[in-house]
């Protein structure tokens, strides 16, 4: 199967460090020269803004789903290939989720930690089977990823839930690995 669409979960904010920044831009002109849509948040700003117009640099297709409300707080991105504007924030998960081959957690927030479980979350359901990246540059994930370690220790989940996930360090391992999966 070829892979045509990728999610990518990531702060509307820089982050504290550059790295994150030029992460973005560089896993998003990657993805346009693998002839990768993006399927985002539908910001112009952060991370999630680098994202998309490094796509849009490269020639490539970027969806953009954007609750009304936060376009309102956040600047949506009017540029990108498509916008879609939802009535909530669940109807733009569903959408992100039916849009896209795999998903990817590039650093972020909050919203960028919640999207991320809920989508481990579906997968330990029986959801959905498709690749999960946890890009852990600099270490950003590994609070995370010990919860998780946590939890499996706790008795809250099984150890397989590890297989549902991959972690990878650098931008460059992402589309390899989700290409192994798929």
């Amino acid at each position: 199967m070829q892979l045509k669409s990728v999610c990518v979960y990531c702060g509307s904010s820089t982050g504290s460090d550059p790295l994150f920044m030029e992460a973005g831009d560089r896993f998003g002109r990657l993805m346009a020269r693998a002839g990768v849509e993006l399927v985002y948040g539908g910001g112009g700003i952060g991370v999630m803004g680098a994202v998309a117009r490094a796509v849009l640099a490269e020639g490539g297709r970027v969806t953009g789903i954007i609750p009304k409300f936060l376009t309102e707080v956040e600047v949506e991105f009017k540029e990108v290939s498509e916008l879609i504007v939802t009535e909530s924030m669940h109807a733009r998960k569903q959408l992100m989720f039916e849009r896209s081959q795999a998903f990817v957690a590039l650093p972020g927030g909050i919203g960028t930690v919640e999207e991320t479980i809920e989508m481990l979350t579906w997968a330990q359901l029986g959801r959905h089977s498709n690749p999960i990246v946890i890009a852990n540059l600099k270490g950003f994930w590994d609070p995370m990823i010990e919860l998780l370690d946590h939890i499996i220790k706790a008795g809250f989940a099984r150890s397989d839930i590890r297989r549902i996930y991959s972690v990878v360090d650098r931008v460059e391992d992402i589309l390899p690995r989700i290409e192994a999966s798929i």
